[in-house]
């Protein structure tokens, strides 16, 4: 089990303050410098952190991005990418509007930064291993939402902010050297021609979700052409239902169809780039009667797809998609609420901003450890007095019946995180649904005000 502590800073009494800080948002789950830290000097020396230009935003991703392949190694891996928004418009008043910070998408009151993560999984087991990288970036303040027209179009890829999708995957890259294989997931914004040219690699894939109808060699259309490939078999998907996003709990048929196919630049592209790309096109289709929000995935990759249990792997590793979403969701509104922090300084605030990240890896190590038949060290997720504070839970969390004992020895992580998800509201029955995200973050935070309780009954008690 990987650590996801800081290795390499200028001066060793910021390592030490950075690494205490990733230790305090992991334990306390709050965005609060204040209810972070212990006593005013702490905050003080937390603010300092924050605050210092010899902690830079690059320090910060290095580290993070030296932990993920370090954690990494020589194993085959799925690195998805995704963009989000931290909107800091309800404290406009106390922020400064320095260089950091600039306009966002919000229809209304954008004032922010924006975040373009590469969050690393096993492409087998889906273990989390870290970020590969991040970059993070703002807009002026001047500076339309989204520069558009004929103007934009002219521009070369690099000049643009559709880059980040390229840069990410670069650096990715990069940072995987040692990876046996990486598969770059994207969504439809990461559907660029230049990328298809110039990022795959004997051992570098893309999957990305089709944006256009882009027209193919011979003139055919690309959402036609598929439509009308033959069937190559289908698969059942059980959805629990989603009402933000209109999608009703169903056992959905999914039709699978897939075809190598060849894309072309436009007269934008550059000249330096190759005309054509050879791609492979998979469709994913749900196929029912007053079905609302079907499934209708259309993928191009430059995997190599030419039987159906490929292009199901493919459409299984393109669902993983929906973790990156679950890491913003934690980020943001549904745990650490980073758009909330009280700091005014846009530059404390980004470095804020990708210590929980860095810190939201150990919850998503916890939902999948427990998921596994592994036994995991039990001393990767917590110290030996928060160990012995979790022991002392288990005798009252643990129910009169066999059904509701925890199951788990002391050496395994997964009977402290039965525990977690005790005091998150999981009813702890074997055939009840298995612990989430948000269960283990309620959890934590429940954990932190019993430990500090505990600490003090402790310290009083001996004296």
């Amino acid at each position: 089990m990987q650590t996801r502590h800081f290795e390499d800073l200028k001066d060793k009494r910021l390592l030490n303050r950075g690494n205490s800080i990733l230790n305090r948002l992991f334990a306390s789950s709050v965005h609060s410098i204040r209810q972070l830290a212990q006593s005013d000097s702490e905050a003080k020396a937390m603010y300092r952190f924050l605050r210092n230009d010899n902690v830079s935003e690059g320090d910060i991703v290095k580290n993070m991005s030296a932990n993920c392949a370090s954690a990494v190694g020589n194993r085959p891996v799925l690195c998805i990418q995704d963009t989000s928004e931290v909107n800091l418009y309800n404290h406009k008043n106390r922020i400064k509007k320095d260089d950091s910070i600039g306009t966002t998408n919000a229809e209304f009151g954008g004032l922010g930064f924006h975040i373009h993560p590469s969050f690393v999984i096993d492409s087998q087991t889906l273990m989390p291993y870290g970020f590969a990288d991040i970059k993070i970036w703002n807009r002026a303040h001047d500076k339309a939402k989204k520069d558009k027209g004929h103007n934009k179009k002219m521009l070369p890829i690099e000049e643009k902010e559709s880059y980040k999708w390229m840069e990410s995957s670069f650096n990715s890259k990069k940072a995987l050297a040692s990876a046996q294989e990486i598969i770059i997931i994207q969504d439809r914004e990461g559907d660029i021609y230049e990328q298809f040219c110039s990022v795959p690699d004997h051992r570098t894939h893309l999957l990305v979700r089709a944006k256009t109808n882009r027209v193919l060699k011979g003139r055919e259309k690309l959402f036609g052409h598929l439509s009308a490939r033959p069937l190559q078999g289908t698969y059942q998907v059980h959805l629990e239902g989603d009402k933000r996003r209109g999608i009703k709990r169903r056992t959905a048929t999914v039709e699978v169809r897939f075809s190598e196919v060849t894309i072309s630049g436009n007269q934008y592209t550059s000249k330096n780039l190759s005309k054509n790309v050879a791609l492979y096109a998979i469709e994913a289709k749900e196929v029912g009667q007053d079905i609302e929000n079907p499934i209708h995935w259309r993928l191009l990759t430059t995997k190599r797809v030419e039987d159906l249990e490929t292009a199901l792997l493919c459409i299984e590793w393109y669902t993983c998609r929906w973790i990156i979403e679950e890491v913003f969701r934690i980020l943001k509104k549904g745990g650490f609420n980073i758009e909330a922090s009280e700091l005014t300084r846009g530059k404390a605030i980004r470095k804020l901003c990708l210590m929980m990240l860095e810190t939201i890896i150990k919850l998503f190590i916890m939902q999948i450890a427990y998921n596994t038949e592994e036994e995991i060290d039990s001393r990767s997720c917590f110290s030996e007095e928060e160990i012995e504070c979790l022991e002392s839970q288990i005798d009252q969390l643990e129910g009169k019946t066999e059904k509701l004992k925890n199951p788990y020895g002391p050496s395994d992580l997964k009977r402290y995180i039965w525990a977690i998800a005790r005091l998150g509201g999981w009813k702890g029955y074997r055939n009840q649904r298995k612990p989430g995200i948000t269960t283990f973050w309620r959890g934590l935070q429940k954990f932190s005000a019993i430990m500090q309780g505990w600490m003090l009954f402790r310290d009083v008690s001996t004296r």
